[in-house]
């Protein structure tokens, strides 16, 4: 009865037969261990009677460790920094809230980003700017007439007083209603620049108003009873 094969366990036949390393094997599964590589008897090299090549061959080399108690105190530190380290990681972290961030959310935040500051733009663009409040010019000084140079003249002697007739006084009259001025709307808010000006907000009402030149006029704001100079360009009448 023919042996069976070491590496495939059928049967060997005499013509592909290979006896090696106390196995019988097939000449085409007589291959390194490791690598698969075909040998024969001039290039394998048996290890606990299995055949490897030249360069997967085990060596029987050790590498010589220094055990010291030098050497165990240093790799028992090294243990001890790393589980400090990731124990101080883990309690740094408890303090962040985890926030997901992907590409579908990080899309959603500069979208409305966008949309805000358009709309920020947009609806500064509809506003309208108030016009500027034109520059007050102080009125022309009227020029004065020359005084006339007044003589004095000697006191006149002194005569004895009359007695002063007798008056009767006249019925008094009904006082006569005041006239009727025009009232503004305040169109802008305005901040008082002088102290002989007024202050008022949008919506306000002027009266006693009067008109000083172009672009300044006076008048009393009915809400805070306060009065003084304010620009024309600010209010319209009503």
């Amino acid at each position: 009865m023919n042996a069976p094969c070491a590496r495939c366990n059928k049967p060997v036949y005499p013509v592909e037969k290979m006896t090696c390393l106390d196995k019988t094997w097939h000449k085409a599964c007589f291959s390194c261990e490791s690598c698969g590589l075909k040998l024969t008897m001039k290039t394998y090299k048996g290890y606990n009677k299995l055949p490897y090549c030249a360069t997967h061959y085990p060596t029987t080399k050790f590498t010589q460790v220094a055990d010291t108690p030098e050497s165990r105190r240093i790799a028992d530190q090294q243990k001890l920094s790393e589980i400090e380290y990731r124990k101080d990681k883990v309690e740094s972290l408890k303090q962040f809230t985890p926030v997901a961030s992907d590409v579908g959310t990080r899309q959603a935040q500069a979208a409305s980003k966008l949309a805000s500051s358009a709309a920020y733009t947009q609806r500064e663009e509809e506003e309208p700017e108030p016009a500027p409040a034109p520059i007050r010019q102080p009125p022309p000084m009227a020029a004065q007439p020359p005084q006339p140079m007044v003589q004095q003249q000697p006191p006149a002697p002194k005569m004895a007083a009359a007695p002063a007739p007798k008056m009767v006084a006249a019925p008094a009259k009904a006082a006569a209603p005041p006239p009727s001025t025009p009232r503004y709307v305040a169109l802008y808010d305005y901040t008082k620049n002088d102290e002989d000006e007024v202050s008022f907000v949008e919506g306000d009402v002027i009266i006693d108003a009067s008109i000083i030149d172009d672009g300044w006029m006076e008048g009393r704001v009915e809400r805070t009873s306060q009065y003084g100079m304010l620009p024309s360009n600010y209010v319209q009448k009503m």
